[in-house]
């Protein structure tokens, strides 16, 4: 399993709720209506931006500007 702490810029969506403590599907929503920020690399594969999974985390407002 790799390790979500890394210096990484980005985590999966799978690591964004693990982080988190949701579900993979209420996770998946959340990007998918813009509430949790994200980057579409591919028609399968998404990303969510460290920076704007920590400002999310702080309670800052501005964390569910998508970051598409």
């Amino acid at each position: 399993m790799p390790n979500i702490t890394s210096e990484r810029a980005t985590v999966t969506v799978e690591e964004a709720a693990r982080i988190l403590g949701l579900g993979r599907s209420t996770t998946f929503e959340a990007v998918r209506t813009g509430r949790i920020p994200s980057i579409r690399i591919s028609p399968r594969r998404i990303v969510i931006p460290r920076r704007a999974l920590d400002n999310l985390l702080a309670g800052n407002e501005n964390a569910g500007d998508k970051a598409r």
